[in-house]
């Protein structure tokens, strides 16, 4: 019995988020929404929310002190990236990138289990269904898009700190820095991604 709906992509141009972490409150509410969805037990997040603090204080050499001091907070899922290392290491092609929209998704009819995509992503977003034994991961809400709707993580946001859509349209819109302090360097993989760092965050150096 085949379980994997394969919904057709619903764009010709690669798909992106936008995240405004100086306007992330940290309230979680992508993230419970996202479980609630996808009916995520304990410990399997689709969509996770990181603090990241960091920083210090500096001595002027005046007797004072100067401070880059940081603490935000930071949402994240599968990045749905140009380059998805977790595809290429796929041994039976579960992990794919599909044409058009270039969502990645896992194939549940091919999956096995062998947790390859999970070790390979820079960002933990593939997780095993222990009920299943076969891995899950965000699929960009292919559901709702192929409905119309936002992804849930989108509309649930109650301060509209994350959007989606095209990544070329995004990135015209809001800029393209995908690397920021907490995340991993992203020329790893180029995730479709795009970050509005928080007040006093400074992008991670490369």
């Amino acid at each position: 019995m085949n379980n994997f709906i394969d919904y057709a992509p619903v764009s010709e141009r690669q798909l992106g988020f936008y995240i405004d972490s100086s306007r992330c409150s940290g309230c979680k509410a992508c993230q419970v929404a996202c479980k609630d969805k996808n009916n995520l037990e304990v410990g399997r997040r689709f969509r996770r929310i990181y603090e990241v603090r960091g920083g210090g204080f500096t001595p002027t050499g005046q007797g004072g002190v100067s401070n880059n001091v940081y603490a935000y907070t930071l949402s994240i899922a599968c990045n749905h990236c140009q380059d998805p290392i977790c595809a290429v290491n796929c041994p039976t092609t579960a992990m794919h990138k599909r044409p058009g929209d270039g969502i990645v998704r896992v194939n549940t009819d091919k999956c096995i289990g062998c947790g390859y995509c999970a070790w390979s992503c820079p960002y933990g977003a593939p997780q095993l269904n222990q009920a299943t034994g076969q891995m899950s991961k965000c699929d960009f809400c292919v559901d709702l898009l192929a409905a119309g709707k936002s992804p849930i993580c989108v509309a649930t946001c109650p301060l509209g700190a994350i959007k989606f859509g095209p990544i070329d349209d995004l990135r015209a819109q809001y800029g393209d820095i995908s690397d920021v302090q907490g995340l991993p360097d992203s020329a790893i993989t180029h995730p479709n991604l795009v970050i509005k760092p928080h007040l006093g965050a400074e992008p991670r150096s490369k």
